[in-house]
């Protein structure tokens, strides 16, 4: 087979190029070439054969007279070849931090366009060769251009959805996932059965944009880890090369991956980290923004010196802020954000820690920020769903205040209050009755809809699901911090054994207390996000801060016990009755009035006893609510929350000419914890028996 050096010729013919499109672009007679550099004096292109190449193959220099437009450099190289891969090399007054311009100017830059990237030669730059070691860097690929993507007009909403959050790698890396390519988008494709078996219909992937898995602490590094959930972002035109089977072909295989999932009638989401870059603080790596930008990229405090402006401004404890008000940046954020849905199919976003979007240049809180505004004036971006991580590291909270007309936010508030009450706290009946009304509190007053609100109970960030009712407190000594990473305040319980147990008394109250939080979620006006794993009782074993666990620890285990299978066909039919009845995902708030023909009210609140709900009543752990059909062929739900320590009796409303029948009770033993077909369920009258610590739902008919 011909090596990649033999494709090459070692000199091609150039151009002076365009400054459109800014990139690397396939034109006619070869491929443009084009950055942003305002303060250098002249580039070079150092061009490889492949990601495998140690030496570049031809540096091309570019001169202010022949190659630059304003603050942009462009060269055409004559019919280069595609899977070529190119570096950037600038000189001048760059002003890097704690770096001279002569060391700055030996460092090899990635291109912030790049459509596709190597890190082969970044991973392994602590043990490079000596000969290679000045080339170690992060490289783009001259990728293939895409065919043209399908038409799509739709407005793409989540009145309906119901989102699961997965990590692309974790995802199928276990051995047990049988996939032919784990860790992959390819390897994901092969689990789009399982995705439509369970009832989702949107993925919300964690960080899909080229990433530096090197970026951790050194205590990490120590330990052999490396940066798992992505959240350090060095190419935001790039799908991370690890997920791919051929980096070359990253574009291609994500949108081939994108079709697949919607042809299965699965919608994309992604999680996405405009608020910093990989790049970190002063003693950060140097990759690109830092000498093509780094004054309008960057926050900057210039306070601490007038004349260096490279101390950054740290909102994030990430060790920079992304200037994103900045003409320049929201202008970079806005056309990456539109061509991962214009040519990459991209079903909408969640933006992490959102909030640094309505900070000005020097961090100033923002009353109108330009670029939350903008991306919904997008053609582009107003048609797919905007989602907020509406706070930041900074001190800024915006959970029902996210500045713009239509943005979702993560409900934060949400899964305190939903923690607590099944914990156990006492007195929370009317901020859960809130909560799972749609949070009308946050949202109503401008406007906003019950879908603004994302519910969740767990994330990545934090316990799972099964760690949550086995752990009251963390145990990230894995990390490599002494347990000092991760958040103190769970809001968990153990149910009595602090982690593993063989205990049968509290090994079955755990798996009460998941359906419990199983049951409230997906019963809860707003959209419901579950973390992937969670409807298999996914352990981290007490780590709740697991960015640094790309192994078994955060692996998805395709090995089902019987207590897993379980919970799986427990998850999978409330899905199924979510989208059963319209009356759980209404599109506006409840008013406790009949609407569309009904006889009865839209919701009506209880306590132990009918239209008596003990709102203000200190030592309150039980709370009921009817709600009539949205249609008025569609049957009424009784759902009654009892988490008391004893089991008590609730009051059924009289129904005319019609009964009630159980059909979900999260203190049965499986499969009558929850039944999909009503014929075979207990038939209830006047008086419902709600056990200890558990939720029951009942349907009319």
């Amino acid at each position: 087979m011909e090596s990649p050096e033999a494709r090459v010729r070692r000199s091609y013919g150039t151009q002076p190029g365009s400054r459109f499109p800014i990139g690397a672009t396939v034109v006619r007679g070869g491929v443009n070439f084009c950055t942003f550099c305002r303060h250098a004096t002249h580039l070079e292109l150092l061009l490889y054969a492949s990601e495998e190449s140690v030496e570049p193959f031809q540096v091309v220099t570019l001169t202010r007279e022949a190659n630059r437009t304003f603050f942009f450099w462009h060269v055409l190289v004559e019919d280069l070849p595609l899977r070529c891969c190119y570096t950037w090399r600038a000189y001048g007054p760059l002003g890097v931090p704690q770096m001279s311009d002569e060391a700055a100017s030996r460092k090899e830059l990635l291109d912030p366009h790049a459509r596709g990237v190597s890190d082969r030669f970044y991973q392994r730059r602590q043990a490079a060769v000596a000969e290679a070691a000045e080339h170690a860097s992060l490289r783009a690929i001259v990728t293939e251009p895409l065919g043209a993507p399908g038409q799509d007009v739709d407005v793409r909403t989540l009145d309906d959805a119901i989102i699961y959050e997965l990590h692309v790698g974790g995802f199928t890396r276990h051995p047990s996932s049988g996939v032919r390519h784990p860790g992959t988008f390819a390897g994901l494709i092969e689990k789009i059965p399982y995705l439509q078996a369970l009832g989702v219909t949107h993925v919300e992937l964690l960080p899909v944009m080229a990433f530096d898995e090197q970026d951790i602490p050194a205590s990490a590094v120590a330990r052999g880890l490396s940066n798992y959930w992505g959240y350090s972002t060095h190419s935001f035109y790039s799908p991370h090369p690890r997920y791919c089977v051929e980096p070359a072909r990253a574009p291609q295989e994500f949108r081939e991956f994108v079709d697949a999932l919607h042809a299965a009638g699965i919608r994309v989401l992604l999680d996405v980290v405009f608020n910093h870059t990989s790049e970190a603080g002063r003693d950060g790596p140097l990759i690109h923004f830092k000498v093509f930008a780094n004054e309008a990229f960057y926050q900057v405090d210039n306070q601490v010196d007038t004349n260096d402006a490279r101390h950054y401004r740290d909102y994030t404890g990430c060790g920079n802020t992304v200037n994103c008000n900045h003409p320049l940046v929201s202008a970079f954020i806005m056309r990456c954000l539109e061509y991962w849905v214009r040519d990459l199919g991209v079903d909408g976003f969640r933006f992490d820690l959102a909030s640094v979007f309505a900070r000005g240049a020097h961090g100033e809180l923002l009353p109108t920020p330009p670029l939350p505004w903008a991306m919904e004036a997008s053609p582009v971006l107003a048609r797919v769903p905007l989602i907020a991580e509406a706070w930041d590291a900074g001190g800024l909270y915006h959970v029902g205040a996210f500045p713009g007309m239509a943005w979702a936010e993560w409900n934060g508030r949400y899964r305190d209050v939903i923690r607590r009450f099944v914990r156990g706290d006492p007195g929370l009946v009317g901020e859960v009755c809130t909560c799972i009304a749609g949070s009308a509190d946050l949202y109503q007053d401008d406007g906003r809809l019950p879908a603004n609100s994302i519910n969740f109970v767990t994330c990545h960030d934090g316990f799972t699901l099964n760690d949550l009712v086995s752990y009251d407190a963390k145990h990230n000594e894995a990390n490599g911090e002494d347990n000092r990473d991760g958040s103190n305040d769970n809001l968990s319980w153990n149910c009595g054994a602090e982690g593993e147990s063989s205990d049968a008394a509290i090994i079955g109250l755990r798996l009460r207390q998941a359906r419990n939080f199983m049951a409230i979620l997906l019963l809860s006006q707003g959209v419901p996000m579950l973390l992937a794993g969670d409807e298999i009782l996914r352990s981290q074993r007490g780590n709740n801060n697991a960015f640094c666990q790309d192994n078994a620890l955060s692996w998805m285990d395709w090995r089902l016990s019987d207590d897993a299978q379980d919970m799986l066909r427990f998850v999978r039919e409330l899905i199924a009755l979510r989208k059963r009845h319209a009356s759980l995902r209404r599109r506006r708030f409840l008013t406790g009035r009949p609407e569309n023909g009904q006889t009865h009210p839209d919701v009506a609140w209880h306590g132990e006893r009918l239209d008596e709900p003990a709102w203000h009543d200190r030592g309150a752990r039980f709370v009921a609510l009817t709600l009539a059909g949205h249609a008025p062929d569609e049957p009424m739900l009784h759902i009654v929350f009892n988490m008391n320590d004893d089991a008590r009796d609730a009051a059924l409303p009289v129904l005319d000419n019609r009964s009630w029948r159980r059909i979900v009770d999260t203190s049965a033993e499986a499969p009558r914890d929850i039944v999909p077909d009503i014929e075979t369920a207990d038939v209830e009258r006047g008086v419902c028996r709600v056990e200890a610590r558990s939720v029951v739902v009942l349907e009319s008919f």
